[in-house]
């Protein structure tokens, strides 16, 4: 999808995703002493909102100048300050080692363009730094719910530890997450990695 589409996604009054962080961005980060931080295709902002309330210094960038508006009243809501960054991904050029936390959530791309994603991010990441990536995993076809039904965007641990080379991987898996009150879930990627 391009950023008009994701405009046209975002339009609506309401958030079409929740105001809450996701449950593997809290549980991976709530430990690591604050800093600087980078969301790359940050959406709505309810993980950069969040980040920026557990003391980070936050700089959001997305492409959907309606869904940075949502995040933008998000922030105000919750009494945040966030450096909202209106750019693709694709082009954004993060300052070298900046970054003591680096996250890429659910930016489902195909891996020649994640990969590119993904080594700017290795490079944005200072000394000791995290960089962690969540996202809709392939087996989630079969065997999860919801998520995109195109398996070139979908993540693998392997497809996305594979760009990484400079980072030490500290965990690299398959997570369940429970898809609202359905009882069914969803299965995601999840990969934290350290630069040393």
């Amino acid at each position: 999808m391009d950023s008009a589409e994701w405009d046209q996604r975002y339009a609506g009054s309401e958030l079409v995703w929740s105001a809450e962080p996701n449950r593997f961005v809290v549980a991976e980060v709530q430990d690591l002493p604050p800093g600087r931080a980078l969301d790359l295709g940050a959406g709505e902002g309810r993980n950069a909102v969040w980040l920026a309330s557990q003391g980070w210094q936050v700089t959001a960038v997305d492409f959907s100048a309606v869904g940075l508006d949502k995040a933008r009243r998000l922030a105000r809501a919750r009494g945040v300050q966030v450096d909202w960054v209106l750019a693709d991904v694709l082009g954004y050029q993060p300052g070298a080692s900046a970054f003591q936390l680096v996250l890429v959530a659910y930016l489902q791309l195909a891996a020649p363009s994640l990969d590119h994603v993904l080594r700017h991010a290795v490079t944005a990441l200072a000394h000791g730094g995290t960089l962690l990536v969540v996202g809709h995993d392939v087996t989630n076809l079969d065997d999860g719910a919801g998520g995109p039904q195109d398996p070139a965007v979908l993540h693998t641990p392997e497809s996305i530890t594979r760009p990484l080379r400079r980072l030490t991987v500290q965990r690299a898996e398959r997570v369940r997450r429970p898809v609202g009150d359905s009882g069914r879930e969803a299965i995601d990627t999840l990969v934290r990695a350290v630069r040393p």
